[in-house]
């Protein structure tokens, strides 16, 4: 059957929803304040539940809280084919990030049903648990999680992350109940808004996602001596924010020399003792280094070490590197992106490829099973804030997206 013959999603209705739950947790100002496990989340989601049930399909939630909306399929023992993404937000959210991919999930199954069709493979819409700070609903999925460690999921709202769980039926203690695999999930693919002016600026429709980028964090504590700015001649300072600035511009330095075109962020300094006369004594700096490639950030990461010993060398100062926040990338699955290009092609959407520099449940999922995503314009690139937007043809275009992939890739993958 080819694409064009297929059902199209009703987008009036899409958006009618985006809207909708847009008044959840709204602040005067017209930003959105949604954190995990507050009233306004459990508020949002059995709404979402509701629509879940609406359109059709079985609802319940795993040990970690995330909701699952299930669609069958017409072979009972195939895996699903799953998509979704998440519902809370930051303290000054805006209303399509994360939202989107929920709510053009439960819109593919609406149309599904509308015209009496069902895939071979059951679809699922998830609303992952908590993106937005510890990620504990996509890594509980991909078995990722660090069970032994509840401490690191501290949630935004105060309290212990076993007491939150259960506020919204999920159970701590059953955590490790909630892992997936690729024999009960075919593939994952998620629709979700750039939260970046690529798509914008290059005047594409859609965004063919590479993969999410991989992390890596640092924090450098650089030592020198606190000294008088008026009595000490400059070739007998050791000024510790000279030092820093030499760091500041070797990461920047380090990423425009890659190949890949990583980035590369000092995102925060901390100066002591911070006063008009007095030569710094201690900096304290981060870096945050973003690429597709693991073997990329290993280098960037050697490379900065070098440059680290010969800053020093030259400052006499002493400078100390701390890991931090270690993530590995995760591609899309080359299948999946190929599918999506040939459905922006036979639609007529303009579309590019680019990576995922923002952190998505993908990440996680992309490790237990075929993962890719779709990108919808971001205006200005804005997002993490009241005035991110995205129009309603766009959303309605990406989640048009959404069901021609998912219908390709139900012939693609076996039951």
């Amino acid at each position: 059957m080819a694409v064009l013959s297929l059902p199209t999603v009703n987008g009036d209705r899409l958006n009618a929803s985006i809207s909708r739950l847009a008044k959840v947790g709204k602040l005067p100002n017209g930003e959105i304040c949604r954190l995990a496990f507050t009233p306004e989340d459990l508020q949002a989601r059995y709404l979402v539940q509701q629509w879940m049930v609406e359109a059709g399909m079985t609802v319940h939630s795993d040990a970690a809280g995330n909701l699952i909306g299930r669609y069958a399929g017409t072979v009972d023992s195939a895996p699903a084919l799953a998509t979704g993404s998440h519902i809370d937000t930051v303290p000054s959210g805006g209303p399509y990030d994360g939202v989107l991919g929920v709510l053009a999930g439960i819109e593919v199954v609406r149309t599904l049903r509308e015209n009496n069709l069902r895939l071979k493979h059951p679809i699922e819409v998830i609303v992952f648990t908590d993106e937005e700070s510890s990620m504990i609903g996509c890594q509980a999925m991909a078995g990722t999680a660090l069970l032994r460690s509840p401490e690191r999921y501290q949630p935004k709202i105060g309290g212990s992350i076993q007491d939150c769980l259960e506020a919204i039926g999920g159970n701590w203690k059953g955590l490790a109940s909630a892992r997936r695999t690729r024999e009960d999930m075919a593939a994952f693919v998620e629709l979700h808004v750039e939260q970046g002016a690529v798509l914008e600026r290059t005047k594409k429709a859609i965004g063919v996602v590479q993969g999410v980028v991989g992390m890596l964090r640092k924090t450098i504590t650089i030592t020198g001596q606190a000294n008088h700015a008026g009595t000490t001649p400059m070739n007998m300072r050791q000024d510790a924010l000279v030092a820093a600035a030499q760091i500041v511009l070797a990461v920047q330095q380090i990423a425009l020399s890659m190949p890949s075109e990583p980035v590369a962020t000092v995102g925060s300094l901390t100066v002591l003792p911070n006063a008009v006369n007095i030569i710094p004594g201690t900096v304290e700096l981060t870096v945050d280094m973003r690429d597709l490639s693991q073997e990329c950030l290993n280098e960037m990461l050697e490379r900065l070490q070098q440059e680290i010993t010969a800053i020093a060398a030259a400052t006499d100062t002493t400078i100390e590197l701390t890991p931090g926040l270690s993530v590995r990338p995760t591609l899309a699955a080359p299948q999946i992106q190929a599918t999506i290009e040939a459905v922006c092609q036979d639609l007529g959407f303009s579309y590019c490829l680019l990576p995922s520099r923002a952190g998505h449940d993908s990440l996680e999922i992309g490790r237990i099973t075929d993962m890719g995503m779709i990108f919808v314009p971001s205006q200005a690139g804005l997002s993490h804030s009241g005035e991110e937007y995205t129009s309603p043809e766009q959303c309605t275009q990406g989640a048009t997206v959404l069901l021609h992939t998912l219908m390709r890739l139900d012939e693609l993958y076996p039951c």
